[in-house]
């Protein structure tokens, strides 16, 4: 349906606003010969740059050198993302009954687009993994006053459309209106979260982070709201806090590939203990009508005891979502999780054999190919859904596979340790940046690209201050601070797990190995 109405579009020569670019562009005579071509260009552009080609030494969960080879890493995770949301866009793209329609009305889903969405989505992600993210946050808001701190997602769109260059300046990787849209998982500003918000009621990851900490998810910063604007501009018919569709199908392929390609990692590496998970739902399941009995502090103080994390997780769905949450679908999708994966997958640990390989891939392929076969489209959906959601079932069942590595894998304490460690090294970068940059005696001989992004930041916070003053906060440090420490954020952001490790040896006076750690700068 969605390309019948472009190529109708096309054919009565009326302009198709979702290939709008921010400067045009003449595509040549051989791309013009590819259906679709605009998109095909965008998704090149994008696997062609240098910030997706960083994903490959960028920390997953877990970082290569800690587990082997085998590990998934952003790069890794990325291009699987893409194969999936491609699945689910041509499934999507290709009905042509009542779905198809609501599709269509609501702008279409062309499968480039979601394929180009998913290998960008983690572009923004800076080293060491959700960890580094957090910690850039910190320093965002504490070294420089910056409100909005540091977001991941905001900063995967500040990289297509401001950092990362592609043949000319101040346009970034000039996507169509179609790829900058579907990147935008929280189509919102940090400031737009609300005190008090929260709950089923609030659009998923609008909820404050703190009491007047603004959102706890965005996905572009007050700096490159024009672009926000001017992407959305070609989907009327999304609403404000919406995602288009493609968005939606990247988000959707993002949470299966997450949830199994995590659990791929751990059980190679040895990580996940079969009798240690095997209790927790077998206690769950034996003791449900006792633990639904109790009040949650007591949950909490006992969340160790096999069967309460499981409980806790119900009730935080329950409480969340109940738009979907069902107690019998969550019990069918425990009772999944535990057979195929509990006492099947994990009962026999991974050996690294051919046989053990085939047993891997067959179970990852028939999870996957089950999961991106069960998604429904709605045109008016809950508010804390997208117009492509997961089926009912299907939900469940991601919800608790995502538990097994967030409970027995993040919450390890050698986990934590490390994870400690690499937060200290992001620290000593930004600090040590932010006192090069306030040498007259010496900012000369900074890193050229950390210099460029500083100006660029200075314009960009000009260009806010002259258009939207509201937006500025007036009572923060003055604009030279926030764009240096922009500057520097995105600086440190683009580099990978290991330079990372080498800048702080060097700028740090604890390496000797001079011009082999500066390729990193």
């Amino acid at each position: 349906m969605m390309s019948e109405a472009f190529d109708t579009a096309v054919a009565q020569d009326a302009p198709d606003p979702r290939l709008g670019r921010r400067a045009p562009e003449v595509l040549d005579e051989f791309q013009r010969r590819e259906r679709h071509p605009e998109f095909r260009v965008d998704l090149e552009r994008i696997r062609f740059s240098p910030y997706f080609s960083r994903l490959s030494a960028v920390t997953q969960v877990i970082s290569q050198t800690g587990a082997g080879l085998a590990v998934h890493n952003r790069l890794t995770h990325s291009v699987k993302v893409s194969a999936v949301a491609r699945a689910i866009a041509v499934q999507v793209s290709h009905d042509r009954g009542a779905q198809g329609r609501v599709v269509a009305q609501l702008g279409g889903c062309d499968p480039v687009v979601a394929q180009a969405a998913a290998a960008a989505h983690d572009l923004g992600h800076p080293p060491f993994g959700h960890l580094g993210e957090q910690t850039l946050d910190r320093l965002a808001k504490d070294r420089f006053g910056l409100s909005e701190g540091f977001e991941g997602n905001a900063q995967t769109f500040r990289i297509i459309t401001r950092l990362d260059e592609h043949d000319r300046a101040g346009t970034g990787l000039n996507l169509t209106a179609a790829v900058r849209a579907a990147v935008l998982k929280y189509p919102w500003l940090r400031r737009h979260g609300r005190d008090g918000a929260g709950g089923p009621q609030t659009p998923r990851g609008l909820k404050p982070s703190s009491p007047g900490g603004g959102a706890n998810k965005f996905s572009v910063y007050a700096l490159d709201l024009a672009d926000m604007q001017d992407a959305r501009q070609a989907y009327p018919a999304i609403g404000e806090y919406q995602q288009t569709v493609e968005c939606a199908v990247m988000d959707i392929a993002d949470d299966i590939a997450y949830s199994l390609h995590d659990l791929d990692d751990f059980y190679r590496a040895g990580l996940l203990n079969q009798a240690t998970i095997s209790s927790e739902f077998r206690a769950w399941r034996r003791e449900r009508a006792e633990l639904a009995q109790l009040d949650p502090t007591e949950l909490r103080i006992a969340e160790r005891t096999p069967g309460r994390s499981l409980e806790l997780l119900w009730r935080r769905l329950a409480d969340k979502d109940p738009w979907i949450a069902d107690e019998d679908a969550f019990t069918e999708a425990v009772s999944r999780v535990n057979e195929d994966v509990v006492e099947g997958l994990l009962s026999v640990p991974f050996d690294g054999s051919l046989l053990a390989e085939r047993s891997l891939s067959q179970f990852t392929s028939a999870w996957i190919n089950r999961l991106q076969h069960s998604v429904t489209v709605s045109a008016e959906p809950p508010v804390r859904s997208g117009h492509v959601s997961l089926s009912t079932a299907a939900w469940h069942e991601v919800a608790v596979l995502k538990f097994l590595h967030q409970r027995f894998i993040l919450e390890r304490p050698d986990l934590a340790v490390y994870q400690r460690g690499q937060a200290s090294v992001l620290e000593r970068l930004v600090d040590g940046f932010a006192a090069w940059l306030d040498d007259p005696h010496d900012v000369r001989r900074a890193p050229r690209r950390l210099l460029d992004l500083v100006d660029l930041a200075g314009e960009d916070h000009d260009r806010l201050r002259r258009d939207h003053p509201e937006l500025v906060d007036a009572e923060g440090p003055d604009l030279r601070v926030r764009a240096t420490g922009r500057g520097i954020i995105d600086y440190v952001a683009a580099l990978t797990d290991a330079q990372a490790m080498h800048l702080d040896a060097m700028i740090n006076g604890g390496s000797e190995r001079l011009w082999e750690g500066s390729q990193g700068l």
